[in-house]
């Protein structure tokens, strides 16, 4: 059933309700919306703290991982006090101490082939917040073959990356990323700057935000690449690959 906008919630979304590109319109399709959310690190933690106190009804939020002291400097969800907690058991917590009327779906685990594409079937926009190919990869086909948005985020270093998967005749993951053999550093390895994970992860809660209300114009065929060292920013045109064996027309 459709859900409608309390006094209490007209208020409390009013400074957004006021965009006239949104509306109260817009803003009740974001209530009624159910969001996926693979990862609750660095940039699980931004996008979905910022997809909550934007009204998204619904998030469901996986990750298999538990809190290391390590992972303060950036995921800002957790606090010291979680350290050993689930990843999304402590996201959890702050998504309800922050907007109450989210609904959150923690799942503490990781999802098998049948679990993702059930998952992101349900779903009207898939977050893809990991840090492996593997991982974007499998969320990627499972995102074509249910016909999902994806919106997909990557940082590492001073560098960050946000691109917008999957629509019409956009290009996919794997239009862009062929391979998985290669070895992908992270930043247990290379480091990162504290701020990139909520720079890429703001843009990713953004572009989903557009995509739920469909005002704007989307990040689909495009890959935007952020440098903090320079605080530069770059924009790249991809296309979809007719050979690609995920969404191409020989798939």
């Amino acid at each position: 059933m459709t859900e409608t906008l309390s006094d209490q919630q007209l208020l409390r979304y009013s400074r957004q309700i006021m965009l006239p590109e949104l509306d109260i319109a817009g803003q009740e399709k974001l209530l009624n919306s159910r969001v996926l959310v693979i990862g609750a690190g660095g940039l699980g933690c931004p996008v979905a703290m910022y997809l909550s106190a934007a009204g998204v009804g619904t998030l469901v939020i996986v990750d298999h991982d538990e809190v290391d002291e390590s992972n303060l400097q950036r995921q800002v969800a957790h606090t010291t006090r979680d350290i050993g907690k689930p990843k999304v058991f402590s996201v959890t917590e702050s998504l309800h101490a922050l907007n109450p009327d989210t609904r959150v779906m923690a799942i503490a685990r990781k999802l098998s082939e049948p679990e993702l594409l059930e998952e992101a079937g349900a779903a009207d926009v898939v977050l893809d917040c990991t840090d492996n190919f593997q991982t974007r990869h499998a969320i990627n086909e499972a995102c074509i073959r249910t016909g999902t948005p994806l919106v997909s985020g990557a940082a590492i270093g001073f560098s960050g990356q946000v691109a917008v998967f999957g629509l019409a005749d956009g290009p996919c993951y794997h239009c862009l990323y062929p391979d998985t053999d290669d070895h992908q550093q992270t930043c247990s390895e290379s480091g990162i700057l504290s701020p990139v994970t909520g720079v890429i992860g703001s843009i990713q809660a953004t572009e989903t935000i557009k995509l739920l209300t469909n005002v704007g114009q989307s990040l689909s065929g495009r890959l935007m690449l952020f440098d903090a060292l320079n605080m530069a920013w770059q924009t790249l045109s991809l296309s979809r690959n007719a050979s690609c064996t995920v969404c191409g027309t020989s798939a």
